[in-house]
């Protein structure tokens, strides 16, 4: 599981991507819950969309109107040491670049940042590592467009893929400058609801990261949600040393 988080880490999930509040929870074991909006009108599935242009601009449209939250499952592979973790949990996006992953299973840890801060909390161990956000979750990394898709036209080259599934868009993202620990995205898009279904990441060593998003909801969260408090007795540590 370590090895999973090392390359969460480096990778960060998805995608899945950053005004905070002065009120600074702790990670609770029980998730919020928000209140679902009716799905907006788009072309129909049979419509078909030609460029990526088109379909970050509804990309835009779905994901820039509000905050959402969603279900996920991850499977993370690090192709050398041919190991593969597989893990499961909650995650909250707010605009702009504020993240909250809450992972349930196989162990319950949470990787939260307000857009400056990254905090990785482990309530077993009552650990907190602490980084600078900017730094890991720069140029769209660890889903963090999903907060703000001007990362990516901004930092990558976009191109239309072969789908992952007859009723889905695969868009391919390529960093604009070279990156070891990342040489591309694939984000796999529902036709019809817009929704970013999965985030596929690879890196040059042939490691990858799959997300897969599930349930949804589009709504105005607090930003309080993405600031954490480190508990009383914590061991702290910095994430760059």
């Amino acid at each position: 599981m370590k090895i999973f988080l090392l390359l969460f880490t480096l990778l960060l999930c998805v995608l899945l991507m950053p005004g905070i509040s002065t009120s600074e929870p702790a990670v609770s074991k029980s998730l919020p819950e928000a209140s679902p909006k009716a799905e907006p009108t788009t072309k129909s599935e049979s419509s078909t969309l030609n460029s990526h242009e088109e379909i970050l601009a509804k990309l835009e449209i779905r994901y820039n109107a509000a905050d959402f939250t969603a279900s996920f499952s991850q499977e993370s592979t690090l192709k050398a040491l041919d190991i593969t973790d597989t893990a499961a949990g909650k995650v909250w996006f707010k605009h702009p670049g504020m993240m909250r992953w809450e992972y349930e299973h196989p162990e319950k840890y949470a990787i939260i940042s307000d857009g400056k801060t990254l905090w990785i909390y482990r309530p077993e161990d009552n650990q907190v590592v602490i980084g600078d956000a900017m730094a890991y979750f720069s140029n769209g990394k660890g889903a963090s467009f999903l907060s703000n898709f001007k990362l990516v036209q901004d930092a990558y080259m976009v191109s239309v893929a072969e789908p992952a599934k007859k009723d889905q868009y695969t868009l391919k993202l390529v960093p604009k400058e070279k990156q070891m620990d990342l040489s591309a995205i694939f984000l796999n898009i529902g036709k019809k609801s817009f929704d970013i279904k999965s985030v596929l990441t690879l890196n040059d060593y042939a490691d990858e990261t799959r997300i897969e998003f599930s349930d949804s909801i589009f709504d105005d969260l607090d930003a309080s949600l993405f600031n954490f408090r480190i508990p009383p007795g914590a061991d702290v540590l910095k994430l760059d040393e």
